[in-house]
Parts: C-alpha cells; sequence; structure tokens
C-alpha cells in the first residue's frame, strides 16, 4: 500500500488532485444533488469539508474534466458544456466591525466582475450581483453556479466571538441582527435571478431560521438532515478502511473510532471529521485534534446562564423544529450544540406520528474535551482542576474511593466564597452532580448518565481501573441525610451489573447548600 499526501486544511479540490493527496470521492452526492436540480442549503460543523466540497463542485461546472478522472462523476457529465461560477466565501474579515459586512460584500462582487470581465454599474449588492448572474447567462449562453461559503459567519462572529454580557449574552448582538437583515436582502436574489442560475449552494455551521434569513428564499431546499447526504462531507468507517487503509497500521482501530467516529445526520453510517482523523494519521497521537481549533466560550456561557447540568447534555430529546431553532433573538441550545458539532444524534425516537432525536456526544474528543472546558468554568482555578484530575485518575486506578471524597469535599471548599456569590452557581441542584461528572468525563472515563434498569433511573455509573461505581446524588436539604444510599440499596441498581464480572461500588454522594460542599459521600460493595 503506498502512502499519499494527507491533506490537511487543504480546501482547494485542484491541489489535492495535482499532488496525488489522498481524496475521497464526493462526486456520487454531487451528481445525485444535480439530478435533481435547484438551490440547496448545507449545514455542518466547522472543520468537516465543507469549502472543498464546494470548491469540487465550481471545478465541476467550469467543466476541468483532468481534475474529475477516476471519480464517479466523470463518465457521467457532459464536459462540452462549460457553467460560470459565482463563488463567494464569508471565510475571513472582521465582521464584529459595524458596517464591515457591506464593505466585504462589495470587494467579494468587485472580486466577480474583474475575473469575467463585468461592469454592473450598481452599487447595490443586490442589485449588483443579479446583473452580474443577468450578464454571465447572456454572454456563455449557460446558467451560472452560484456557491456560498461560510454564509452564516458575518452573523455568528459577532455573537460567539466578541464580548459578552456579564449574563452570558453577547454585547454585539445588535450588530449580529444588522448582518442578517442586510445578507437577507442579498440572499433573495438567488431566488429573483432564478432563470439565470442552474444551481446554488450555500453552506455554513449554523441554520437560521428560514422566517428570518431565507424568508425570500423559499425555494432553497435544506439536505441538512436529509439522510441521502448524511455522507455528503466527512470521512464514513468505509473510507478509512479503504481510501486511508495505508494509514491505519501501527493505530488501535478501535481507539481510532472511539476518539473521532459518531457523527450522524441520520445515515447509514457514522462519520469522521476529516480534520481530526487527518492529523491523528499525521501525527499519530490521540487528542482533541478538531477540539482545540476552536472555543466554546459562549456556549459554556449559555449552559450556565439556563442552570443545564452537564450530564443532562449526554441524552437530550429533541425534535426536527428544535434542532434548527436558531436565530439572533433566540439561540436555542439544542440547535447551538448540535450545529456546532458538540452533540449529534445517537438515535432516532419515534413519539406518536413525530420524529425526536436523543443527542450525545459523537465520541471521546468531544466529550472529554467540552467537559475540560465546563471545569474550568466551574472553577477559576485551571491549574487546581489539572492537579485534581491527575489525582482522580490515581485514585480511580487504585480503587481509593475514601481519597475521591476527600479530593472531590476539597475542590468544593477551594472554591473562594465570593465566586459562589458573584456566579449564583451553587443555587440550582444541577451544579454538584455536574462537578462529578465533568471531573469524570473530562478524564475520558466511561460514564453512563440516568441509566435505566426496571427499578428506575441511576444518576450515573463510572468504570474505572476495572471497577464500576454506580452514584447517586441528592441535596441533602431536599432529601434528607441518608437518602442516597438508601435508594441504591431500595431499589436494588446493582442487580442490572452484577453480571459483568468487575467489583461494583455503591457511592451516595449528599450535597449541602449551605455548607456549598459535600456533606455525605457513603461507599458500600454492592
Amino acid at each position: 500500500m503506498t502512502r499519499r499526501r494527507l491533506p490537511i486544511g487543504v480546501q482547494t479540490f485542484r491541489t489535492i488532485r495535482d499532488t496525488d493527496s489522498y481524496y475521497v470521492d464526493k462526486t456520487p452526492w454531487i451528481g445525485r444533488l444535480l439530478d435533481e436540480g435547484g438551490h440547496y442549503f448545507l449545514s455542518r460543523p466547522r472543520r468537516f469539508g465543507k469549502s472543498l466540497l464546494l470548491d469540487t463542485m465550481k471545478e465541476l461546472f467550469e467543466g476541468n474534466e483532468a481534475l474529475f478522472r477516476g471519480l464517479a462523476i466523470h463518465d457521467r457529465w457532459d464536459w462540452s458544456v462549460r457553467h460560470p461560477v459565482v463563488r463567494l466565501s464569508f471565510g475571513s474579515g472582521d465582521f464584529n466591525e459595524p458596517g464591515y459586512l457591506t464593505k466585504k460584500v462589495s470587494a467579494l462582487l468587485d472580486g466577480v466582475e474583474r475575473a469575467h470581465g463585468i461592469r454592473t454599474g450598481y452599487d447595490t449588492a443586490p442589485e449588483r450581483l443579479f446583473r452580474i448572474l443577468e450578464v454571465l447567462h447572456e454572454r456563455s449562453g449557460q446558467q451560472a453556479a452560484i456557491l456560498v461559503d461560510e454564509y452564516d459567519k458575518p452573523i455568528l462572529d459577532p455573537l460567539f466571538t466578541g464580548p459578552l454580557h456579564q449574563d452570558g449574552g453577547p454585547i454585539r448582538s445588535d450588530e449580529a441582527r444588522a448582518n442578517r437583515d442586510f445578507l437577507r436582502g442579498f440572499y433573495a436574489v438567488i431566488k429573483e435571478a432564478d432563470a439565470h442560475i442552474r444551481f446554488s449552494f450555500l453552506t455554513g455551521v449554523s441554520k437560521f431560521s428560514k422566517v428570518n434569513l431565507f424568508s425570500g428564499l423559499n425555494n432553497l431546499k435544506d439536505i441538512t438532515l436529509d439522510r441521502r447526504y448524511a455522507a455528503i462531507c466527512g470521512y464514513s468507517e468505509t473510507d478509512l478502511d479503504t481510501v486511508f487503509a495505508p494509514e491505519l497500521p501501527g493505530l488501535d482501530r478501535k481507539k481510532v473510532r472511539e476518539w473521532y467516529n459518531g457523527y450522524c445526520w441520520r445515515g447509514e453510517e457514522r462519520m469522521y471529521n476529516p480534520f481530526g482523523v487527518l492529523l491523528l494519521f499525521d501525527t499519530r497521537e490521540f487528542a482533541a485534534h478538531w477540539f482545540e481549533t476552536g472555543s466554546p466560550r459562549f456556549l459554556i456561557e449559555r449552559l450556565f446562564e439556563k442552570r443545564i447540568a452537564t450530564p443532562r447534555l449526554d441524552g437530550l430529546v429533541t425534535s426536527t423544529e428544535l434542532l434548527s431553532s436558531f436565530d439572533v433573538e433566540h439561540i436555542g441550545l439544542e440547535a447551538l450544540l448540535f450545529q456546532a458539532g458538540y452533540l449529534t444524534i445517537a438515535e432516532e425516537v419515534p413519539v406518536g406520528s413525530r420524529m425526536r432525536y436523543r443527542l450525545g456526544y459523537p465520541n471521546l474528543e468531544v466529550r472529554q474535551s467540552l467537559n475540560e472546558h465546563l471545569l474550568r468554568r466551574f472553577d477559576p482555578d485551571p491549574a487546581r482542576i489539572e492537579e485534581n484530575q491527575t489525582r482522580l485518575h490515581q485514585l480511580l486506578e487504585a480503587g481509593d474511593t475514601e481519597g475521591m471524597e476527600r479530593l472531590f469535599h476539597a475542590f468544593f471548599a477551594g472554591i473562594p466564597h465570593q465566586w459562589h456569590t458573584k456566579n449564583d452557581i451553587a443555587n440550582y441542584e444541577g451544579y454538584y452532580a455536574s462537578v462529578f461528572y465533568s471531573y469524570f468525563a473530562g478524564l475520558g472515563a466511561d460514564v453512563t448518565v440516568e441509566d435505566s434498569t426496571n427499578r428506575g433511573r441511576l444518576d450515573m455509573a463510572v468504570r474505572a481501573g476495572g471497577r464500576l461505581y454506580l452514584f447517586e446524588f441528592k441535596v441533602i436539604e431536599q432529601s434528607g441525610a441518608g437518602s442516597a444510599m438508601a435508594q441504591l440499596k431500595e431499589r436494588r441498581y446493582a442487580d442490572k451489573y452484577r453480571g459483568a464480572g468487575e467489583p461494583v461500588h455503591l457511592v451516595g454522594v449528599e450535597f449541602s447548600t449551605a455548607d456549598r460542599n459535600v456533606r455525605s459521600f457513603e461507599i458500600e460493595d454492592a
């Protein structure tokens, strides 16, 4: 098997083909889109191959046959026909700056006009774009293709990369709203100029409400959750076993899957994020390659603002409507977590005549990394968190449950009183369980929350060091002393796990809101 060049960060189709880099053929999906025709929208997380997909479409419409030899679409495409292409990318620029978007669009359209030798004479963006498409059609005799990359970045940047209010909300939401309103009129041209467009494709991370962004573009077909296009971006298990087979020797195949596979858009196969897998092949190290390229700061602030207990994230049940419920005025947490790639569809759940989706972490990289970031929000001292995580790992390996009690007690006691007062975080029940969960999940331990038995739901099960720990959490002011261990025994939660052949420990943890600490930490062998 011959190893090829790894296309890390390469978003240009020609570069990949000219340098004989690895390439997963996405032209079967492009061909299907073209057969069905029309205007399309696709949402995928960052670094998932969206820009490369659009560049592949560009080369196809421009008729660059040599680049497609050996690919699925080569023999079914009419290479004698060339379509003019308008490609617009909002991937760069400072959209936090008021008024910058207007200048950016003007610069993009300047570039299109220069490339095609056009001078429209219009100053306003919608009129310029319409005239460009009209002239391209008239000159070439062929309808144009319009490809828009990172269509949503001018709206997302003021929301997610700008400063935040104390309540976690974005300070620059007015700028985000202004950019959204500008783009609404700009994108509406795609419908107005339909007679001059052979194909249009818009892609980005988020899916904004059609009412607020695409109200003038109701002919846009959303394929984000269309199972036929679930594999249009990313790598499948089959892709790794075939295209990337030369890279696999020396890597634990099961570990590769646990760390990086798991993204689901209702397709038959779960997908890998290309960026993370390519860096694994390059470095031969299992690390948070994809996660570290972005910051979940805004997301974490929203989770704290909404008082969402972190164990609840793995198992959220939502609907198609909520997954798409995203706008400047209403940033739905389910939509934010799903669209950004921090949660994915774990299971489809029919509820009457409607379909619901149970969400979960896609893989170990995301679960471990997100919970490490959450811990930093729980405790303002990152050095202490690192020290505690190292110690917790040692205690789990040794089965030292008394040491675990001392560790968590010291953690809560070490948080400054004024930080509690400022954040008001200890006044919701999920806070205490969230700290426990994020510590274990941040270590990469095998953690299951709200595991169902025939007697009820167990709060948390942790497998580590060849042992199984069954946790029940209670707030002592609400449930009374001894209630955590009593529930573990009365409901016989351990029965479900006895056949696993590993020691089972019952751990009843009770917190006090008055003490802001662990009041009781009972441990018994099951």
